[in-house]
């Protein structure tokens, strides 16, 4: 899933251009201030003037450094009162001599009477940066801004530096009032700098208040590194006293990008350059790819080299973005900012509740797939590295307090496919073009999701990690399979691994009409999710419980989409009844035992090499040197298949040297007592190729296969035949502190049955015995009827021959009569 702010590398990128741009502004307006600080500069105009042959010249000084100077080549004195000076020029310096400010203009008139000087055509005004002077007026030092170095190579250096720093301002009709010391101007304002250029219509100074004000129109253009900025604003003004500036109805372009802020308010250090930006009423950013980046106060503080270095938005932060099929809705109260040296965005800090949801579509028709994510935490921490260009490039996500991460998917009209990842802390890391690649939770992490098939899987643990590929990546590798992007959704898991306290549940659909199947749970300490085969591979004491059946291996892998489970080494088994006295049409736990401990009460268990467990079909398949048991009943093969749908279990051998080996309790023979034997249950073991049991009709069937024959064994003799039928008695149907284990009924032999007990050996076609009676009926066919030699009586033939276990006698039926013969074996 790709839970990423699309485009934030450039939000406050150009915020922070627009930031520099105004700087740039306000330094210009800054100089305005020493043209027309002078406010007895009109009162000196006329008075004491020195004629010279071009003119005249009037220099003011103050503590042996030059102020000002005034040169004009002509003065025409008015009747009315005022003066004309033609081709004026004046020369500012600072106290210190360091800078020079100059003021030019083809003609100034000067009322004495009313106090005002006007400029009657256009005024060009050259400003220099504070702290680089020319050195050419008389009593400037401007050797403490250059150094020791010799004086002629000072002017050079000093000249160049001072052109290359000019800023140069052009108007008309400036009128300053000596009586308010207001300067003001209707008419439009322009201004240019190396970087760039701006105008204004309008513009009022008050150097009694230091206030600069240009009235409408604001606008600049700037270049910003290989781009241009242009910066617009409906009113500026500039306070000289508190060194700060405002700005109403700001917008700021840049590379297609725009800036937009209500109220801005700025603040400049003495010597020029920007402390902090303060906008109000409303901050809105947009970028050329359609990122949008708003809210409602925001503040930027810049270090010395006017690059931003911190920043902060509040009053409730929305980001949004609309771009390829894929939106994007972020929210969050408060956003504080963090830049680098050289001003390029390093970190951003979200808090007060972060939330951050996605919407995307891919591909078309009904392979149209819609996907929906989202991101919740109190506390959201993003890092951003340099891609160049003067982009960033978002490189890590970092959530607290608790996050909650989720993501559906929809492919045309399919079901819907929704996860959701939770833990105390998120890391989401992101590779090239900021595409999600990694996720970290910790502390109390869990991913729930829901495939398609309905399998709800939830996985929880101490640690959760998880790689994606996403985007382009997964993109260039079905197409190098030759499938279609449209065929994967935007970010598929990879890879995943959850350490310490793992609990995975997965639960089947719930059909329709049917009762919901048991839930499939497992522990362990790790667990490793594999993208390719989606599977999930749990290591470390790996315990699942499948309704009554509980299962520990080395290693269990767990299928995320059927919910399957695969067990590797040292498998061990074991049913549990549930205790609510289940049956076996539910599939409840009682029903599973009756399968596996072919229908005993109490706990059965098994052990195997390997196991696997089908949770569509309910199957259960144990291999190799696999063994079953419950109390005294077990049975053993390579391979152990139960079904607990069909209630059936089935076992194979591979080859003749491994056979399938069952052993079972028969019921205690009642006249057992009369002949001094203790009444309790004999044990019968069979060996054979293949069996099958069904709990329903409490019936096991072996066959020889491909050994030739199944063999069975007891106190009383041995048998050897095709095939073996054994019906169990129901549990509990039988006395004795062994009842609560299945106890064979009936046996049933059939095909060239072979019968040695003791001395005797009987042969026939089926052998039929009843354990509670202790009698064994052989019978053959018309052609080959049974028979039975004993080592004292010879062979004996008849329609029927019946074994009595309880006095070792013989009877046999045939031709309307029955003989019983009484024979003595060893045993």
């Amino acid at each position: 899933m790709r839970l990423t702010i699309e485009r934030m590398r450039t939000l406050v990128l150009v915020a922070g251009a627009l930031l520099v741009m105004a700087l740039a502004v306000f330094l210009a307006i800054d100089k305005l201030k020493n043209p027309f600080s002078r406010r007895d500069l009109p009162k000196r105009l006329g008075v004491d003037i020195q004629q010279e042959a071009s003119g005249f010249t009037y220099t003011q000084s103050h503590g042996g450094h030059t102020l000002f100077r005034i040169h004009a080549s002509r003065v025409v004195q008015l009747k009315r009162g005022s003066a004309l000076l033609h081709e004026v020029r004046i020369d500012l310096y600072g106290a210190d001599g360091s800078r020079v400010d100059r003021i030019e203009g083809n003609e100034f008139e000067y009322d004495q009477q009313a106090g005002k000087a006007r400029a009657t055509g256009p005024v060009e005004i050259t400003l220099t940066r504070p702290n680089v002077a020319p050195a050419i007026a008389p009593g400037a030092t401007a050797g403490q801004a250059l150094g020791d170095r010799p004086k002629n190579d000072k002017l050079a250096a000093a000249a160049q530096t001072a052109a290359r720093s000019e800023i140069h301002v052009q108007t008309s009709g400036l009128v300053f009032d000596q009586n308010s010391g207001v300067a003001s101007t209707a008419e439009r304002v322009e201004f240019a700098l190396a970087q760039g250029s701006g105008s204004a219509m309008g513009a009022t100074y008050d150097s009694q208040q230091g206030q600069l004000v240009l009235e409408s129109a604001v606008q600049l253009k700037m270049q910003r590194g290989t781009g241009a900025v242009e910066l617009q604003a409906r009113h500026a003004e500039f306070e000289r006293g508190e060194q700060v500036c405002r700005l109403s109805t700001a917008t700021a372009s840049y590379r297609g990008s725009e800036a937009q802020v209500e109220e801005a308010k700025i603040l400049f250090r003495d010597d020029g350059s920007a402390a902090r930006l303060e906008a109000e009423k409303g901050f809105t950013l947009t970028t050329a790819m359609g990122s949008r980046l708003a809210a409602p106060t925001g503040s930027l503080a810049f270090d010395a080299h006017n690059q931003p270095r911190s920043g902060r938005l509040e009053g409730g932060v929305t980001i949004d973005s609309d771009r390829n099929g894929r939106k994007v809705h972020g929210t969050a109260p408060v956003m504080d900012l963090e830049f680098a040296t050289d001003g390029v965005l390093r970190r951003a800090h979200l808090e007060r509740g972060v939330k951050i949801a996605s919407d995307e579509e891919s591909g078309t028709g009904g392979k149209l797939t819609r996907t929906h994510q989202s991101w919740a935490s109190p506390v959201a921490d993003l890092a951003f590295r340099n891609a160049g260009q003067g982009r960033v490039e978002l490189a890590t996500m970092h959530g607290t307090g608790g996050v909650v991460v989720t993501s559906e998917s929809r492919r045309g009209s399919s079901p819907a496919a929704p996860s959701r990842m939770t833990a105390d802390e998120v890391t989401g890391t992101f590779g090239a073009d900021s595409a999600l690649t990694a996720m970290t939770g910790t502390g109390h992490a869990s991913i729930e999701e829901t495939a398609p098939t309905g399998v709800r899987q939830t996985t929880s643990g101490d640690r959760l990690v998880a790689h994606f590929a996403a985007g382009q990546a997964g993109a260039a590798k079905t197409a190098a399979k030759g499938e279609s992007r449209e065929s994967l959704g935007p970010i598929q898991i990879q890879s995943a691994t959850v350490d310490g306290n793992v609990v995975l549940v997965q639960q089947p659909e719930r059909k329709q009409g049917t009762p919901a199947p048991p839930a499939l749970q497992a522990t362990a300490q790790r667990a490793v999710y594999e993208g390719a085969g989606e599977r999930l591979q749990l290591t470390g004491s790996p315990r699942v419980v499948d309704g009554g059946l509980q299962l520990t291996a080395d290693r269990i892998d767990v299928s995320q989409t059927s919910g399957d489970a695969f067990a590797r080494g040292n498998v061990k088994a074991t049913w549990i009844e549930d205790g609510a006295g289940g049956t076996a049409t539910q599939g409840t736990a009682a029903g599973v035992q009756g399968a596996m401990a072919l229908g005993g009460q109490g706990p059965a268990h098994a052990i195997a090499a390997e196991a696997q467990l089908h949770q569509a079909t309910g199957e259960a398949t144990f291999r190799g040197q696999a063994r079953m048991w419950q109390l005294a009943n077990s049975i053993s093969a390579p391979v152990i298949v139960l079904d607990r749908t069909k209630q059936t279990l089935v076992a194979r051998a591979t080859s003749p040297a491994e056979p399938v080996r069952v052993v079972l309790l028969t019921t205690a023979n009642p006249a057992a007592g009369k002949t001094g034997k203790p009444a309790s249950p004999s044990v019968i073991r069979v060996r054979g190729d293949n069996l099958k049991y069904s709990a329903a009709e409490r019936k096991a069937v072996i066959d020889g296969g491909a050994a030739g024959s199944v063999v069975s064994e007891s106190e009383d003799g041995t048998t050897a035949s095709s095939e073996l039928e054994l019906v169990l008695l129901p549990p509990g149907n039988h006395a004795g502190k062994e009842g609560a284990a299945a106890q064979v009924d009936r046996m049933t032999a059939r095909g060239h049955v072979v019968l040695t007990s003791g001395g005797r050996r009987g042969t026939g076609e089926q052998l039929v015995c009843k354990s509670e009676t202790g009698e064994c009926v052989l019978t053959g066919t018309s052609t080959a009827p049974p028979s039975i030699s004993d080592p004292v009586r010879g062979s004996v033939t008849g329609e029927a021959l019946i074994f009595n276990s309880h006095d070792d006698s013989v009877s046999i039926e045939g031709g309307g009569r029955k003989t019983t013969t009484v024979t003595t074996s060893p045993r």
